[in-house]
């Protein structure tokens, strides 16, 4: 699909197309409740409760008042709308501003100002210096007599340099007193979300040109959001507006993304639904029953010999009503709150600001942090990631000359210098290439000095060092370009540039030499695009041979070559080029096509070596992560032997003998076959610990791998801990993350640039560094850290806590709510089966919102262990890593204690206050006294670290309810008139409260004090050395477990990934699943020493936790 702009034209197109309003709103004031309310109701759990609250209206049926589940729900809708109007409220201020702005435009041939939103497709717009973009523009003219202009793309790119664009070749040299008449057609492709990208045909009409067709890029464009620098004025014509701006239609939420425990938790609410349908079903059947035989005996309670059709039904949905607490309506809102105190704390976090920058640690996704303690591979970025992209230019070879292989730095040679000051050809053309065949932008200085905008820091580095060797690039104007050598100028006119692309792995230019007329193709990029294509008759083993030896040393090589163009052969091919440049389908490949047929005979002219040194911290950091479990890939760019001397100096990788790199290469299907199979035998039948081995993979082989040997590949993927994937694209590293993903592993993705955003959005969890080639990637991510070193605080404190806090609420939340319903039950079997409840409907709904909520939400700030105790011990992610605090079977504990705490409460409840020595009021107000005592002591059993603020919390919520129910009892109209006062008066009232913490407490105060003091955990060990303030040294002995041998392995199957091959994973002696684990014969050892002595795999199945 097409779209054709009239420039200029306000009586045409324009009522076709959108206005310039933005609109990031959700909402708006009529479809507001509506519309909110449908997307609430959409999840299960609110259909739910809506029902019970529904059938509460039925009188005949309802044991408590409505208000009960009417006045929790209406709360929590309440909250959540209210956090969604804000929201959106906020969202629609922003808009305001923007859509408020005024901007120059030209309508029916004179300058006006008006409001951005005014804005119609075909208008001209004008820019002034640092104005923002109001729509996506073609540019028309700028103050520049070479039609260039700077703008600066941070919003909307996240990348920090300064780039070029100009105007199209057709509107060139317009008189600026004449572009407010300009007439003219632009044909251009239906709005996209591309913002790499402009595929479109320019012809102006009469009197300027004559329809001739100028293909248009996405450098003749100004995007929404970018601002104009170091440009006196510009202007355009509005192609895209409003939300159909390539800006606007990038907006929109990402989809959510479910952490295990939410999906834990998603699967025990099922479990408690089961089993609430049963209870509801036995005891309806057993009310009807009773009705039956026993009810219609007494005398007071007077049923009707016939009763209506649905009567058989009135007491199983009493039971349904009364049972509906089971599962715990406040929940959802207590998690999302905690959730996004956890958020805060990593953004509130000091330890994580980055020091030279400033950049401190941000959570952009406020729902995700408790997967942070569950990461088992992190899939890295090299360049600007794990280095500091800060690129140094360091060693050169020059037609086979090596240049500062003694000094360390080639621009500080004494015979390059000299070859420089002789005047050697050969070296003179690689400065030249150098220094020109980029897009790097000079920048002048009021005092003459130069600086560079560079979008790529290879380039800068090349361009730098070419000046500090004497060939200085000092001026960039529209297609002119200017060099200095030795203080001579020199000027190419650039004719053509062939942009870098991840499939050619190379960048060129032709240029044309002004003094002679000669015309040069210039060419850099990866050894494998250039070496292929040289010269027949050249030799370029030394270049290979150096291209080898850099790599060794962990330096970026880049290729310099270049060839004489015939004035007939550029003639000719550029026709073919300009015709691949104008069409609008197919554009990129039909170019990469073209380029193709010029980039061929080269002479290489040598090759360059630069260094990109390592963040300080990272060798520590992957070393500590892997101890806690984590296993790493490295996903890069970068050629084979500089990723895997790179990985050698971070502790990626061991070194040989310790550590064995596999190779999987080959450029067949049977090469990469049979390269596959002998490392996956390999790795099955190795003596080494599984850290130590690595399989290295580069991008050709991968793709086959993945196309053609999937099921072979991911079954290495399950066996390696450690992998290396060289000369991979951005693509491929999203494919890598998902199928890490597909085997139900726990992935986190990070990098700093463009390339690794498909990544980062695809992993569970995405981490974006703020470095040197911008914020792209720190916009995409979950989190952004300023460097890698913060994301082992990230994982191992801000992940773990997240994560402990996160299932004990959860737990909790389920243990309070099951509690009241069991004593509500055991009541049902002393009021003959009638569903009748123990507990008022201002008891019930203040339970739930209030009186057990307060002291769990400052949970939220208990800590088990110390921070410092957690980076020196990493281990103890493990159990986060397994589940071991929320499955099944700690469930199950919390269930067993919400049957057990309801057993002690309704037994000493009734024994204490029934049978008529007191009204039901006061034997109700007893058993929920009972309760709130109870879980005030189990939240401080619970808590590992006190604050005042949890003190508070705690002891401060138990007074409130003696408070809040005194000033009940004086209300006539409450139902709960006198009561508390008259309880409190007595004694035997205060003593019952006693009993109960004391046989509710005791039991578990003696489990804890057994398992504590005899099977303590690794995790009780610590606290142990905390508190008494000594070092640990040992936690206790686990065996190893035989690694299994090529006929012990199973075959994979990708259908039922649970069912894995043994990988490596730690061995926990407290695990809660035995099956987790078989241990075999071998010798005790610290649990807390190397990991090289851990076991080397076990039958890994932690899904089923």
């Amino acid at each position: 699909m097409k779209r054709y702009v009239d420039i200029n034209d306000d009586a045409s197109s324009q009522d076709f197309y959108c206005d310039n309003r933005i609109s990031n709103r959700k909402y708006t004031i009529l479809n507001f409740i509506p519309k909110n309310l449908w997307e609430q109701f959409s999840r299960f759990m609110n259909q739910y409760f809506l029902l019970i609250a529904c059938l509460q209206l039925w009188s005949l049926i309802t044991p408590v008042n409505p208000a009960s589940t009417w006045g929790p729900l209406i709360f929590i809708f309440a909250v959540s709308a209210t956090k969604e109007a804000w929201d959106d409220y906020n969202r629609y201020l922003s808009d305001k501003k923007a859509n408020e702005r005024e901007v120059w435009i030209v309508r029916h041939g004179v300058k006006k100002l008006i409001q951005a939103q005014d804005i119609r497709v075909g208008n001209i717009v004008w820019l002034r210096e640092n104005d923002e973009a109001p729509c996506d523009l073609v540019l028309l003219g700028t103050s520049d007599p070479q039609g260039v202009c700077y703008i600066e793309t941070a919003a909307l790119d996240g990348e920090t340099d300064l780039k070029t664009r100009v105007v199209p070749a057709a509107c060139m040299g317009i008189n600026p007193e004449l572009l407010h008449k300009i007439k003219g057609v632009i044909e251009c492709p239906n709005p996209d979300r591309d913002i790499r990208r402009f595929d479109a045909n320019l012809r102006l009409l009469p009197p300027f040109l004559d329809n001739d067709v100028c293909p248009l890029t996405i450098k003749n464009t100004i995007l929404q959001t970018c601002y104009l620098r170091n440009t006196e004025w510009a202007c355009g014509v509005a192609v895209y507006t409003g939300n159909e701006t390539k800006m606007g239609m990038s907006r929109g939420v990402p989809e959510p993304k479910l952490t295990a425990v939410d999906a834990m938790i998603d699967k025990l609410t099922g479990a408690i639904f089961i089993f609430q349908i049963v209870v509801v079903m036995v005891l309806g059947i057993a009310g009807n029953v009773w009705k039956e035989t026993e009810a219609r005996k007494q005398w007071y309670v007077m049923y009707p010999h016939e009763g209506p059709w649905y009567e058989l039904l009135v007491i199983p949905l009493r039971f349904e009503l009364l049972c509906s607490i089971m599962i715990p309506i406040s929940i959802k809102v207590s998690l999302d709150l905690v959730k996004s105190l956890y958020a805060k704390f990593i953004d509130w976090d000091q330890k994580m600001v980055d020091q030279e920058t400033g950049i401190a640690a941000h959570a952009a996704n406020t729902a995700i942090s408790e997967d942070l303690g569950q990461v088992e591979y992190i899939l890295t970025d090299k360049t600007g990631t794990l280095t500091e992209n800060k690129m140094i230019f360091r060693r050169c070879c020059i037609s086979g000359k090596f240049y500062g292989n003694e000094t360390g730095d080639a621009s500080k040679d004494l015979e390059l210098l000299n070859a420089i000051d002789s005047g050697s050809p050969d070296v003179i053309r690689f400065l030249t290439v150098m220094a020109i065949c980029n897009t790097v932008i000079p920048v002048q200085s009021k005092t003459g000095a130069i600086s560079y905008k560079a979008q790529s820091q290879d380039e800068d580095a090349l361009v730098h060092a070419a000046a500090k060797l004497l060939m200085v690039l000092f001026n960039r104007n529209a297609n002119i370009l200017e060099i200095k050598f030795n203080g001579i100028g020199i000027r190419y006119e650039v004719l053509e540039t062939l942009e870098f692309t991840s499939d050619r792995k190379r960048m060129s230019i032709v240029v044309k030499d002004c003094q002679n007329g000669k015309i040069f193709l210039l060419t850099k990029g990866a050894d494998e695009a250039i070496f292929p294509h040289a010269n027949s008759g050249q030799q370029t083993r030394t270049f290979v041979e150096a291209v080898e030896q850099y790599s060794q040393l962990g330096l970026r090589t880049l290729c310099l070559a270049w060839r004489e163009l015939m004035a007939d052969e550029y003639h000719e091919w550029s026709l073919s080029f300009k015709e691949a440049s104008s069409t609008l389908v197919d554009r990129e490949w039909r170019i990469a096509e073209v380029c193709q047929r010029i980039e061929h005979d080269f002479e290489v002219l040598g090759v360059t070596a630069i260094e990109d040194r390592l963040q300080d911290g990272v060798p520590e950091t992957i070393e500590t992560l892997r101890r806690a479990g984590i296993n790493f890939w490295m996903l890069t760019g970068d050629k084979q032997n500089t990723a895997i001397q790179i990985a050698l100096s971070c502790n990626f990788i061991s070194p040989e003998p310790k550590g064995q790199l596999l190779l999987i290469d080959g450029k067949t299907n049977d090469e990469v076959c049979r390269s596959l199979e002998r490392v996956l035998l390999t790795m099955k039948i190795t003596s080494s610990e599984p850290k130590d081995v690595a399989f290295v993979v580069d991008g050709w082989a991968l793709e086959i791998a993945l196309t053609y040997h999937r099921k072979a590949f991911t079954e290495l993927a399950i066996l390696s801990r450690t992998a290396i994937c060289c000369r991979v694209t951005p693509s491929q590293k999203a494919q890598l993350v998902q199928l890490l993903k597909s085997c139900e592993y726990r992935t986190l993705a990070i990098g700093d640039g463009g390339n690794d955003v498909k990544m980062i959005q695809q992993a569970d969890i995405g981490v974006g560094i703020s470095g040197r080639e911008g914020l792209q990637a720190a916009r995409a991510a979950d989190y952004s850290i300023g460097k890698f070193k913060f994301l082992k605080r990230l994982i191992l404190v801000h992940g773990r806590y997240s994560y402990n806090r996160t299932a004990f609420l959860s737990q909790y939340s389920f243990y309070k709510s099951l509690l009241i319903c069991f004593i509500q039950i055991f009541f049902s079997f002393i009021s003959g089966i009638s569903g009748t409840s123990l507990f008022n409907s201002v008891s019930l709904m203040a339970f739930n919102v209030f009186y057990t909520s307060i002291p769990v939400l400052v949970s939220v700030l208990d800590k088990d262990v110390g921070e410092e105790t957690v980076m020196q011990h990493p281990q103890i992610l493990f159990y986060c890593q397994a589940g071991r605090l929320l499955n099944p079977s700690t469930f199950a504990g919390w269930f067993g204690r919400s049957l057990f705490h309801a057993v002690v409460v309704f037994a000493i409840s009734i024994h204490a206050y029934a049978f008529e020595k007191s009204e039901m009021e006061e034997v109700s107000m007893v058993a929920l006294s009972g309760c709130i005592w109870l879980q005030a002591f189990v939240v401080t059993l619970e808590t590992n670290s006190f604050t005042m603020l949890q003190h508070l919390a705690i002891w401060g919520n138990l007074f409130a309810f003696y408070i809040i129910n005194w000033m009940l009892s004086a209300i006539p109209s409450s139902g709960m008139y006198t009561i508390m006062f008259r309880l409190c008066q007595q004694p035997s009232y205060w003593l019952t409260m006693l009993v109960i913490v004391g046989a509710g407490m005791g039991p578990i105060l003696a489990l804890k004090y057994f398992r504590y003091t005899y099977r303590p955990s690794q995790i009780n060990k610590l606290q142990q050395a905390e508190r008494m303030g000594g070092p640990i040294l040992s936690l206790g002995n686990v065996e190893q477990q035989p690694r299994p041998t090529e006929r012990d392995v199973t075959p994979l199957s990708i259908t039922q990934p649970k069912n894995r091959n043994p990988v490596y994973e730690p061995l926990l002696s407290d695990s809660p699943n035995s099956t987790r684990k078989s241990f075999g014969t071998g010798t005790p050892f610290d649990f807390f020493q190397s990991q090289t002595r851990l076991s080397s795999s076990y039958s890994r199945n932690c899904k089923d936790n």
